[in-house]
């Protein structure tokens, strides 16, 4: 419900840009504000992320576009992911591995 009652907010910014009546600096800001936020994993999430994918730590390296012993070292919580491979373990614990596929 969250989703579609932001979504149909984000559509109005938009409507009232091309209006006129917002500026494109304040859509932008706007834009900003309605991205999803990126959530942190403990390394037993990653772990559990993985395991319910049904895949070993080199096929999800592989999917992420990582190495073996990164995933490793996440899942040891002796390394975090950040960045672009945060950003994919979010979509991943949101829809499946099958999203990157």
């Amino acid at each position: 419900m969250k989703d579609s009652i932001l979504d149909a907010i984000h559509d109005t910014a938009k409507d009232l840009n091309e209006a006129g009546v917002m500026d494109k600096q304040t859509l932008r800001e706007f834009d900003v504000l309605c991205l999803p936020k990126v959530e942190t994993f403990e390394a037993h999430h990653i772990q559990a992320i993985r395991k319910k994918a049904h895949v070993s730590q080199a096929v999800f390296a592989a999917y992420l576009n990582t190495t073996t012993s990164t995933v490793r070292q996440w899942e040891q919580g002796s390394k975090k992911p950040r960045g672009t491979s945060l950003k994919l373990l979010n979509l991943v614990a949101a829809k499946g591995l099958e999203i990157l596929a």
